[in-house]
């Protein structure tokens, strides 16, 4: 694994980097996998701002077809509700979270747009995945010959503390983008940035790249935390040492303050009523305060200055009241001054709005540091978006004085340009900890320690239903190619399908899949052979933990015919 030749199957590996508040792509050729290529820059438009990403945001026509994606779509939208026909767009937003929140996620779990028009969110991702594969492709025509769209290795990132059924929601939905399966890789996002990290030459990261070293990844982008330990082996693959977890707390929870403290200020009325009316302006609003908060000191004294558009200040004052008089009255008064299109705000002020994020977080990694697994662990390597708020640095500085620090240069590009990586090192993370016991249904013979409930009778038997057979256990190191062999068949020599139900539980013990900690991961339905002859119909099955996704591997016995297939998740 030292090596930095490429595994990559294909002639290139291309990172699509979906993330809750902004998107990318990068790509490198597998005879220079660490050249990696990045679109030259997106133009945000009004303030001439040029990123490496854009925003994750789609634009659909009235009839529901795409328009538009990123700083475009925003955009246009913003137009269009400058002369107030807007009503019959759909502009989606900030929309990658609802495969987090989403409890009981279904394939037709419907996406919000702002102005709170659904449509079901399986399209919206797959716009989305399709506008960045599009345009990824005319940026590989333009700059070499020769190259065909099957010659492309897809990495998608995704949170690690995402479940199965999210993954392949984002498979279904990159599938409706055109991109077959076997094209497919899914890069988990703390595992991309550990990756890019270990070839840069930046001699406060050397370390990361020596031998036995261990780490905490912390990824914060806008809407999550995602955070995994890492130790670096000896053959240069990665082991990780914990659970991946994390949760809800990237920066999009500080825009969310913000906001609330604007509203606190002038009405929520005045605020919605800004939204609607004055789109440009909302997201100039949201642009500029993504650029300020970011750069926020960590000096105490002294004032932060944030750019208000007119238009709020004459919405705010609709009432007859002036914004002085209203700041005054809100509670924040002596904190908040307001004079002409600026919003001048204490720092103390301005810090107070990271709170609730980063109090969560640093709470959950103190707990994580106190686990025997990570106690010796003296790294942190912060990376995304929101780990470059200089606020982010200081409060892991403080908590954490006895860990080493380390951000990479351009923290927010390191999932991006790891993912690249990843396409041509698929195995470099060797080994991986379960997030969850995973087992599959199936019937027993029915013993007196079984719950009455459960018995059931079959052929004259007694059996149990509802049994959970464990495969992985919660906690358990699972090495890259873990797998189980199963044998199965047909029970009669029509049987079509033989059905596999699996289960995944936050439990160490589990007896019965109908417990309440125990989910459903997902079916598989695997179609016999045509035949009337049973043992055509015998097969082994073998179930694979230790990639980014579970997959299956069926093999009929009679023919050693295999296929490989993906546990369903949204069967039925």
């Amino acid at each position: 694994m030292a090596d930095d030749n490429s595994k990559c199957t294909k002639l290139i590996s291309a990172a699509l980097d979906f993330g809750t508040t902004y998107s990318g792509y990068a790509f490198s050729f597998r005879d220079r996998p660490n050249d990696i290529h990045t679109n030259p820059s997106w133009v945000a438009g009004s303030e001439k701002l040029i990123s490496l990403k854009c925003p994750t945001s789609v634009l659909l026509k009235p009839n529901k077809e795409f328009h538009s994606f990123g700083f475009e779509a925003e955009n246009k939208y913003a137009d269009l509700a400058e002369e107030d026909e807007h009503h019959n767009w759909y502009l989606f937003r900030r929309f990658k979270m609802s495969l987090y929140e989403t409890k009981n996620l279904q394939f037709d779990t419907p996406a919000e747009d702002i102005s709170g028009k659904k449509m079901p969110a399986i399209d919206i991702f797959s716009h989305s995945i399709s506008f960045l594969k599009n345009h990824l492709w005319k940026t590989i025509q333009s700059r070499t010959t020769g190259i065909l769209e099957t010659d492309i290795q897809y990495v998608i990132t995704v949170p690690a503390i995402w479940d199965q059924k999210a993954k392949q929601f984002m498979r279904r939905a990159a599938n409706k983008a055109n991109i077959p399966n076997d094209q497919i890789l899914f890069a988990l996002e703390p595992e991309a940035a550990s990756v890019w990290c270990q070839v840069l030459t930046d001699d406060k990261l050397s370390n990361l790249s020596e031998p036995l070293a261990k780490y905490m990844v912390v990824d914060l982008g806008g809407g999550t935390a995602d955070i995994t330990v890492h130790q670096k082996m000896a053959d240069g693959s990665l082991k990780e040492l914990h659970k991946a977890s994390g949760g809800a707390w990237g920066g999009n929870e500080v825009d969310k303050a913000y906001l609330k403290m604007l509203s606190d200020m002038i009405g929520p009325e005045a605020i919605e009523k800004f939204k609607r009316e004055q789109m440009i302006d909302y997201f100039d609003l949201l642009r500029d305060f993504e650029t300020k908060k970011r750069t926020i000191t960590r000096a105490i004294d002294g004032k932060m200055t944030f750019k208000i558009p007119a238009s709020l200040r004459e919405l705010g004052e609709s009432d007859g009241v002036k914004m002085q008089d209203k700041v005054a009255k809100s509670h924040s008064k002596t904190k908040i001054t307001w004079t002409g299109d600026k919003l001048r705000i204490e720092k103390a002020a301005a810090k107070a709005l990271f709170e609730t994020p980063l109090n969560m977080l640093i709470c959950h990694i103190g707990k994580m540091f106190a686990e025997p697994t990570v106690q010796d662990v003296d790294v942190i390597l912060l990376v995304g978006g929101f780990g470059e708020c200089e606020l982010v640095k200081e409060a892991f500085e403080n908590k954490f004085a006895n860990k080493r620090l380390m951000i990479p240069p351009e923290a927010g590009l390191a999932v991006l340009k790891g993912a690249a990586r990843f396409g041509h090192l698929q195995d470099i993370v060797q080994t991986r900890v379960a997030r969850y016991t995973i087992g599959w249904e199936s019937l027993s013979f029915f013993e007196e320690h079984h719950d009455p409930a459960k018995k059931i009778i079959v052929g004259g038997q007694d059996l149990c239903k509802d049994i959970f057979q464990k495969l992985i256990e919660i906690d358990e190191e699972i090495p890259k190619y873990k797998f189980f062999e199963k044998d199965a068949g047909a029970a009669y020599a029509e049987q079509k399908f033989v059905a596999i139900k699996l289960f995944s539980s936050t439990n160490r013990h589990v007896k019965y899949t109908t417990e309440p900690e125990c989910q459903e991961l997902g079916r598989l339905d695997i179609k016999c052979p045509d035949s009337s002859n049973i043992s055509d119909k015998k097969m082994k099955i073998y179930y694979f933990f230790g990639d980014t996704e579970i997959h299956i591997r069926v093999k009929f016995l009679n023919t050693n015919e295999e296929y490989e297939k993906w546990i369903d998740c949204f069967s039925g």
